[in-house]
C-alpha cells in the first residue's frame, strides 16, 4: 500500500476589535475595526489565498485527480469574505467543484466553546456545517476543532456530532515513543478515527521555509519528498495556516515554486499519494487508541491551551464571557448572539499570551497590541459594554 500524504490548510481571519475606551462603554455599542478588518482581508485575499488556490487549482488539473488537499475556513473568514472579498468565495468553489477538495467542519467563530460549553460548542458547530453547505454545496464529513485543539472528550462529543475523522497535533508529551504517521482511534469512542500532525515536517514549510539560518535551507521540493519517502508509517499529516503561502512567507521566499513543484514530485515516485483526512481514515485502520485526557493543540511548545488560558488576564476575561451563556438564552437576541459569537473568537485572548521566552516572538508577530495587558484592557471594555447590553435585555423581558 503506497504512503499517504494528507494537506490541509486552516483559513481563518479573526474579526478585529477597535480601540475601545472606558468612555465608549454603555455609550457606542459597535466593537469593530472595519478598516483593519477589510484592508487585512483584502491584502491576505490577493497576497495568499487567490494564487494558492489557483495554483492548487492546476496541481488537480495536472495530477488528473490524484493531488488532494483539505480546508477548514472559520465562519468569520467566512463572513469577511462575504462582506469584503467574495471572489475569495468563487475562488474556493471552484476548488470545491473540482471533487478533488474536502472542506472540514469546526466551531463557527473559531472560539474555545469545547473546553466550557457543550451546548455552545455544538450550536457552533452545526451553524459552520450548515454555512459550508450553503456556500460550496458539500456536507463536512471530518472534524478540526479551533487551532487543533482535541481531548478524549472532545473527540467523543464530536463522534456524537456525527463526525468520523477528527484532526489534532502529535504533541510529544501524548505520544511518548509511538509515531504521529499513523492512524489512530479515540480512547472513549474508537469509532472516531484520529489524524495526528506531523509537526516536524509541518513546521518545515509553515516556519522554517525562509530562515536562512536554518541547516536545511533552502528548502526544494526534491529535497522534501526525500524526506517524505524516508519517513516511517502509513501516513503523513502535514497541517498549517494557509497563510504561510504569501502572507508569513512572502513570494520572494519562493515558497509558491516549492509549493507547485511538491504535488507532481510526490506523485512522480509512484510510492505516496495524496489523499483527504476522510479518505485517509477510510484507507488506513487506526494501529490503537490514543489517549488524550487534557486537551492538547497545535500552539507553543506546550501543545496545550496556555496559548490562550495560561494566565489570569485571559482565564478572567474567558469566564466572564462564558458566564453569559444562560442570560443570552433566556432573551435570545440575534445581535446579542452574533456579537458573543465574535468575541468568543480565540484570537482575543492568544492576544492577551504572557510568554516571553521561546513562544514570546511568534506571540509578538501576530499581536496587533503592543502588549498583552493593553489587549486585556481593550477587551474587558468592550466585554464591559456587552455585559451592560444584556443584562438590559434580560430586564426588559
Amino acid at each position: 500500500m503506497k504512503k499517504s500524504i494528507c494537506l490541509y490548510f486552516q483559513v481563518h481571519q479573526p474579526t478585529r476589535l477597535r480601540l475601545y475606551r472606558f468612555f465608549d462603554i454603555g455609550k457606542d455599542s459597535h466593537y469593530y475595526d472595519d478598516f483593519a478588518n477589510r484592508t487585512i482581508l483584502r491584502r491576505i485575499v490577493q497576497k495568499s489565498y487567490l494564487p494558492m488556490n489557483e495554483l492548487l487549482l492546476e496541481a488537480i488539473r495536472k495530477g488528473k485527480g490524484k493531488f488532494r488537499v483539505a480546508f477548514s475556513l472559520s465562519g468569520s473568514v467566512l463572513e469577511q469574505f462575504e462582506r469584503y472579498a467574495p471572489e475569495a468565495i468563487t475562488s474556493f468553489r471552484r476548488l470545491a467543484d473540482t471533487g478533488c477538495v474536502e472542506f472540514l467542519s469546526e466551531t463557527y467563530y473559531h472560539s474555545l466553546a469545547s473546553l466550557i460549553s457543550p451546548a455552545e460548542f455544538r450550536h457552533q458547530v452545526l451553524k459552520h456545517k450548515e454555512h459550508i453547505q450553503e456556500l460550496f454545496g458539500v456536507e463536512p464529513v471530518s472534524f478540526r476543532n479551533t487551532e487543533l485543539i482535541y481531548s478524549d472528550s472532545i473527540g467523543a462529543q464530536v463522534r456524537e456530532m456525527g463526525f468520523k475523522t477528527m484532526l489534532t497535533e502529535g504533541a510529544r508529551h501524548i505520544m511518548g515513543w509511538r509515531s504521529p504517521n499513523y492512524v489512530y482511534s479515540n480512547d472513549l469512542r474508537p469509532d472516531l478515527s484520529v489524524l495526528l500532525r506531523n509537526y516536524a515536517l509541518s513546521d518545515d514549510i509553515a516556519f522554517r521555509f525562509s530562515e536562512k539560518g536554518w541547516c536545511d535551507w533552502p528548502l526544494t521540493a526534491e529535497k522534501f519528498v526525500g524526506w517524505l519517502k524516508a519517513t516511517e508509517g502509513d501516513i503523513v499529516n502535514l497541517f498549517m495556516d494557509y497563510e504561510t503561502f504569501g502572507e508569513h512567507q512572502d513570494r520572494s521566499t519562493g515558497i509558491f515554486d516549492f509549493m507547485a513543484a511538491l504535488p507532481e514530485q510526490v506523485l512522480a515516485t509512484g510510492e505516496m499519494d495524496f489523499v483527504t483526512p476522510a479518505e485517509a481514515a477510510a484507507k488506513h485502520k487506526p494501529v490503537s487508541d490514543i489517549s488524550v485526557p487534557e486537551a492538547i493543540s497545535w500552539a507553543d511548545e506546550e501543545r496545550d491551551v496556555s496559548a490562550w488560558l495560561g494566565n489570569e488576564l485571559q482565564q478572567d476575561a474567558y469566564n466572564k464571557l462564558y458566564g453569559l451563556v444562560e442570560k443570552l438564552s433566556l432573551v435570545d437576541d440575534p445581535m446579542l448572539w452574533a456579537d458573543f459569537g465574535h468575541l468568543q473568537e480565540s484570537d482575543h485572548l492568544y492576544y492577551m499570551c504572557t510568554k516571553y521566552f521561546s513562544d514570546g516572538e511568534i506571540h509578538k508577530r501576530f499581536n496587533p497590541y503592543d502588549t498583552p495587558y493593553e489587549a486585556f484592557i481593550n477587551y474587558m471594555n468592550v466585554l464591559s459594554d456587552f455585559i451592560i447590553r444584556v443584562n438590559d435585555a434580560v430586564s426588559q423581558k
